[in-house]
């Protein structure tokens, strides 16, 4: 394939400045890591640019091959259907323009070692300010974002428990913020009854935003009933090098013609257990309504990463990814799936 390529880096978006700042963040990085190419991002929804503006940047300085990347840890709807939707969309528009659309970060150890040290700097801070615990004495809850499509789900689920093995947790569990089950208040009310010093909350997430706060606000609600267990608030990934060499790694992959999302246990191909309907659904983007919105209704706030430190709230409603999308089989979970609340709803 030839190297003449531009790159575009592709986001959910949020309403969450902070979080929009973050991917940006990581777009310069791969600008700098990419010195010889052009560069942009974009994002699905409620932040600007949107993707379109990014492929239009890129075509305008003579671009006419690009590799999209998703900026997403998995690949659940955004990465199947609606990124894929927005870049034939624009493909078809623009038949001199080639796109060529690479693989999220999955599971990959660049990505395990990324959020193995994001843990073990809420431990290595937690234990200079309360003292150590020992690891067989505390346990890991990961959460995940939470989706429809279960393959995503076990992936959350697999980083934990490589996690908790690799770094030698007594116990892990899993939880997530939303759309699927367990959440997070639920995970932890379960995870105290085990008798665990110290649980460690790791929320795999790139970027903050509304729901990140969240799982630090519900793990501080659930805390304030055992003053006895330590609750350890570990960072997201965000900029990790690791991260970084990831994003790198889908480039060459495409490069090399390796860029193929595992499609195995895809809901949308396969008649995975409990969401036979969906097979076959046609790939669609529901996101063209709220292409673009803006983020000025919510703020990130820092948050101590030990139990004990106040902090602040987000000052938005989440999104509920209701429109358009088939309706997933266990929406009367007692354990889920609604979207985190924020405090007091």
């Amino acid at each position: 394939m030839s190297e003449d390529f531009g790159i575009m880096v592709c986001g959910h978006g949020s309403r969450d400045e902070g979080a929009v700042r973050e991917f940006a963040v990581v777009a310069e990085a791969l600008r700098e890591r990419f010195a010889e190419r052009e560069v942009e991002h974009g994002f699905l929804e409620f932040a600007t640019p949107i993707i379109r503006e990014g492929l239009d940047k890129l075509v305008a300085r003579g671009v006419t091959r690009i590799f999209a990347l998703p900026g997403m840890l998995f690949a659940a709807g955004h990465a199947k259907n609606d990124i894929p939707s927005v870049l034939n969309t624009y493909a078809a528009q623009n038949p001199n323009v080639e796109i060529i659309y690479g693989r999220e970060l999955g599971i990959d150890l660049k990505m395990i070692r990324a959020a193995g040290d994001r843990v073990q700097e809420a431990i290595t801070q937690a234990n200079a300010e309360f003292g150590e615990v020992p690891m067989h004495e505390t346990m890991l809850l990961t959460v995940g974002r939470g989706a429809s499509d279960p393959d995503a789900n076990s992936n959350v689920a697999k980083v934990s428990r490589m996690l908790w093995e690799g770094m030698g947790f007594g116990w892990g569990e899993t939880a997530y913020s939303g759309v699927t089950f367990p959440l997070v208040q639920p995970g932890l009310e379960h995870a105290v009854k085990l008798g665990y010093r110290r649980i460690v909350i790791f929320p795999y997430f790139l970027f903050t935003g509304i729901l990140v706060n969240r799982i630090y606000d519900h793990t501080d609600m659930v805390a304030a009933n055992y003053p006895d267990i330590q609750f350890v608030k570990a960072p997201y990934l965000n900029d990790h090098p690791k991260v970084l060499e990831t994003f790198a790694d889908r480039v060459d992959e495409i490069l090399n013609g390796a860029n193929l999302m595992n499609c195995q246990m895809c809901k949308y191909r396969e008649q995975v257990l409990g969401f036979e309907a969906e097979v076959g659904l046609p790939q669609e983007s529901h996101h063209h309504h709220v292409e673009g919105i803006g983020t000025g209704a919510a703020h990130s706030h820092d948050h101590e990463h030990a139990h004990g430190e106040g902090h602040d709230h987000d000052h938005a409603h989440d999104h509920d990814h209701a429109h358009g999308h088939h309706p997933y089989p266990h929406a009367d979970h007692p354990h889920g799936p609604r979207t985190l609340p924020a405090e007091g709803d």
